[in-house]
């Protein structure tokens, strides 16, 4: 009987394999993609334009004019949602890189020093916790005034000491494996160490964080945009429509019911998306 050998599977092809095993990897991607194709259209096209009121439509259901009705001065709500998801995806895309890279070159910077530097960005930390969001984005607010900048600051200041923690504990990881020891031995500085073997075998772990983040930081956008303190009217945010919606929820609901439902698809598809990353990133799943 003739035996067969069959080649191994490539790394690349297990790792399609394993990510197409992954059911929130999966939905996490399509309604982050999905998001991220409304947010672009927008910028070229809606259905009517966002900050057109039409009052003599006002407070129309769904169906009975547009897709998704008017709210309380005509505005066509789809076409708000629309351009509401683009505001709160730039935020949030925005504060995230900013707070990521600067926590991230805290964090791998404090691995590499240690001693008397580490306990002081960690009590650094801690005083930024003990700011939410939303307080820095009134002290903020108060001297750069309410609008994208401030939103974008807030979140990311809050986003700075999160990858702090997150890159210290891994690069704390990396420094005690035999290949950075290696590296010691040879005489490699701390700066080239850091660049060459400590960045990069961290870097899968930051990636995940910053996808969990984004959730979190929408869900400040959005309160952010609830206190008036985001992007300015006219254009629209999801928090704001909310905001407006409290007036008119006994009489028309889905002007509060839709934005709702799109800030937590949201959180929902960048939780799903940066949980199966998790799974999919974890050397022990590889091993499998």
């Amino acid at each position: 009987m003739t035996m067969i050998e069959t080649a191994a599977p490539s790394p690349t092809r297990r790792f399609r394999y394993r990510a197409f095993r992954r059911a929130n990897l999966i939905i996490g991607a399509v309604i982050i993609l999905a998001l991220v194709g409304v947010a672009v259209l927008s910028l070229f096209w809606t259905p009517v334009p966002p900050a057109k009121m039409q009052i003599i439509h006002k407070l129309q259901p769904p169906f009975g004019f547009g897709l998704l009705g008017t709210d309380q001065l005509g505005h066509d709500v789809l076409s708000m949602l629309m351009a509401g998801c683009w505001n709160s995806l730039s935020i949030s895309l925005s504060s995230v890189a900013i707070g990521g890279t600067i926590g991230t070159i805290i964090g791998v910077a404090t691995a590499a020093r240690r001693g008397l530097f580490e306990s002081l960005v960690m009590r650094a930390c801690d005083v930024i916790f003990a700011l939410p969001p939303i307080l820095s984005a009134m002290i903020l607010g108060a001297f750069l005034g309410t609008g994208r900048l401030t939103a974008i600051v807030a979140i990311a200041v809050f986003m700075v000491p999160v990858f702090a923690r997150v890159a210290l504990g891994s690069a704390l990881q990396a420094w005690s494996r035999d290949y950075v020891l290696a590296a010691r031995a040879i005489g490699n500085t701390h700066l080239s160490i850091t660049r060459r073997h400590v960045l990069p075998n961290i870097m899968s772990v930051i990636i995940v964080q910053a996808t969990i983040q984004l959730g979190l930081a929408i869900l400040t956008e959005a309160g952010l945009a609830f206190l008036g303190l985001s992007v300015p009217p006219p254009a629209p945010t999801w928090g704001r429509m909310l905001a407006d919606a409290q007036t008119y929820f006994q009489i028309a609901p889905w002007l509060a019911i839709l934005p709702g439902l799109a800030i937590a698809l949201s959180v929902l598809g960048f939780n799903m998306l940066g949980d199966g990353l998790r799974d999919l990133l974890d050397p022990r799943e590889a091993s499998r």
